[in-house]
């Protein structure tokens, strides 16, 4: 809309209309940013005397950014419900690791073998998926140096990760369910993946990802069946992170343990439930017993 108009001659108004054109048409959050991009772009031009002055200090609206979708937050019972709810799928492994981590879908999806240390129960998070459509879905590092980690996971993840590894072992070895074999003479190729794509589990080849859309459909279409119509994949994590939050486990602690800024953390989690204020009251009221009374 704007690119036939000369930079000189853009007016705040022209600003206005582009903005008013897109409304319904994007998401609010996408529309924030473009104007942060076209505002870096005219501020550029003044700096470089290619325009005056920048129009964007004249314009009438600004896109606000709109409420981010924080997700939904279930209680022990409903995790509990669900999680169980997965036992005999594919899934069920990825989403228990996505349960009982805080892990993001990417970061899940591109676990080594190499990555879980079993005698001090440690799980090393350092690589994450990415889709695109010049490289399809390809392992790279973190956003963020932040974003590397290594977790303490607990007992039952653990038995649960060492037993999907024997199952990858006797794959690889060609050795039957049943048949009683040392796994430990067993090797898996360097770089291989926890939950790599069937077909690398069936070729043996274990180094290629899930599709991270496919799983992303595939867990919402069980939750479904299980009750849970609106629950996406990465509300575990969300979950995760505000069950640790209501047990007061610290938020530092929490935000190192998912890869979270605590500040992001701390927004999110209020808008997630009630029961940080509620957890809020009830500790206020400890203290003011026997002080407000008459």
């Amino acid at each position: 809309m704007l690119g036939a108009v000369k930079l000189q001659k853009l007016h705040a108004t022209d600003i206005d209309k582009l903005y008013l054109s897109l409304e319904d048409k994007i998401a609010p959050r996408t529309a924030r940013h473009v104007h942060s991009v076209l505002n870096a772009c005219l501020s550029a031009a003044v700096r470089t005397a290619k325009l005056a002055r920048n129009p964007m200090l004249s314009i009438t609206r600004t896109p606000s950014p709109g409420e981010s979708d924080h997700g939904i937050a279930l209680d022990d019972s409903q995790l509990v419900k669900l999680v169980q709810g997965f036992k005999g799928s594919a899934l069920f492994p990825i989403v228990s690791t996505a349960a009982f981590t805080g892990a993001r879908r990417n970061e899940i999806l591109a676990l080594r073998w190499s990555d879980l240390d079993v005698e001090k129960k440690r799980l090393r998070i350092e690589r994450a998926l990415e889709e695109t459509k010049v490289h399809g879905v390809r392992i790279k590092g973190p956003k963020k140096e932040s974003n590397k980690r290594t977790i303490t996971i607990d007992d039952d993840l653990l038995a649960l990760l060492v037993s999907e590894r024997d199952k990858h072992l006797r794959i690889k070895a060609g050795i039957p369910d049943g048949v009683a074999v040392d796994l430990s003479l067993v090797k898996l190729p360097e770089g291989a993946l926890m939950f790599p794509n069937p077909s690398a589990l069936a070729d043996g080849t274990f180094l290629t990802p899930r599709g991270p859309r496919h799983v992303t459909k595939e867990f919402a279409r069980r939750a479904k069946k299980l009750g849970f119509d609106k629950l996406r994949l990465h509300d575990l994590r969300g979950t995760h992170e505000t069950l640790l939050l209501d047990r007061n486990v610290p938020v530092h602690v929490v935000a190192e343990r998912c890869g979270h800024d605590p500040a992001v953390l701390l927004r999110n989690y209020a808008k997630r439930t009630a029961k940080a204020d509620s957890n809020a009251a009830s500790v206020i009221g400890s203290i003011s017993k026997g002080i407000l009374g008459t």
